[in-house]
């Protein structure tokens, strides 16, 4: 009977480690192995064309004390992330919680709002680039017919990272179906018990809602955090840095180097300097997180 089990727990394990072999190939050959080229080539100078050279720490000096278009697209990365993350979780939660006390046809507003999640980032881009065009975008000419003439938008660049951050609303949907998953959690009968207490709805909001949303609150901010922190496509497809360097998101830079100026070792120490920073900032949230965030099983 011992060793029909033995036996049986094999196979099992065999399966196991066949099944998730796929996802560890993938991981070694697209993560692992890629992260360590990468980090022994931020060591080097290497232009693609020629053999590498060892030049040590030179490229992180470079950046640091030399380069002050990287301190630009830090600071510019910096901004967008500041401004885009609080304003999107508040828009989302608030779209969230307006949805969430539809009882009629609400899977077809949940669908109209996560919509332009799914739809091409190109595209996207393109749609909104004829937005803020100072001449013909649609901005303009609703703000004409108040009689206002509205900025240059994505072409000037006091009101480039504006436009940006406002665009960054488009993509609020799929934060507003997580959400709403949060608040299906939400026990009703507290509510209930509030409002026999005599509690307004912003004291459910601050007193039920928000406590019991924290853990939704954490899961989003972090990803909002990582999300912002590597920005590339606005600055590619719709703006290419400029203008003056206003919109110069740090991960673009960092393409430039590696694919307009050929400064792959270069380019390599960028990426290793925004990874060390994203660790950073989420290991700060993660433990941040413990003075707020309240777990259900904790309460038990």
């Amino acid at each position: 009977m011992k060793k029909k089990k033995k036996t049986q727990s094999r196979i099992e394990r065999k399966h196991f480690y066949l099944f998730i072999l796929p996802w560890i190939i993938g991981f070694l050959a697209f993560v692992l192995i890629p992260m360590i080229m990468s980090l022994c080539m931020s060591f080097t100078k290497w232009d693609l064309l020629t053999e590498p050279t060892w030049v040590g720490f030179k490229n992180y000096i470079r950046a640091f004390t030399e380069d002050p278009l990287f301190y630009q697209s830090l600071k510019v990365t910096f901004v967008y992330s500041l401004f885009s993350v609080p304003l999107g979780l508040i828009a989302s939660l608030t779209v969230a919680l307006l949805l969430n006390q539809i009882t009629r046809s609400v899977k077809f507003f949940r669908t109209i709002y996560y919509l332009p999640v799914i739809v091409s980032g190109v595209a996207m881009m393109v749609l909104w680039a004829y937005i803020f065009n100072p001449q013909m975008g649609l901005l303009n000419q609703i703000l004409k017919m108040f009689g206002i003439n509205g900025p240059g938008w994505i072409y000037d660049s006091k009101w480039a990272m504006p436009s940006l951050i406002i665009m960054s609303l488009w993509n609020i949907g799929g934060t507003v179906i997580i959400w709403l998953a949060g608040l299906s959690g939400v026990d009703e009968q507290l509510y209930e018990s509030a409002r026999l207490d005599g509690a307004s709805r912003w004291q459910q909001f601050i007193n039920i809602t928000l406590p019991t949303l924290s853990p939704t609150i954490f899961f989003n901010l972090v990803n909002g955090v990582i999300g912002a922190l590597q920005t590339f496509n606005q600055a590619y497809i719709m703006t290419d840095g400029g203008p003056k360097n206003s919109t110069l998101f740090f991960n673009f830079y960092l393409w430039k180097k590696a694919f307009k100026d050929f400064e792959m070792g270069y380019a390599s120490a960028l990426a290793w300097v925004l990874f060390v920073i994203i660790m950073i900032l989420t290991l700060l949230v993660f433990k941040w997180s413990s003075m707020w965030v309240y777990y259900e099983s904790e309460g038990e």
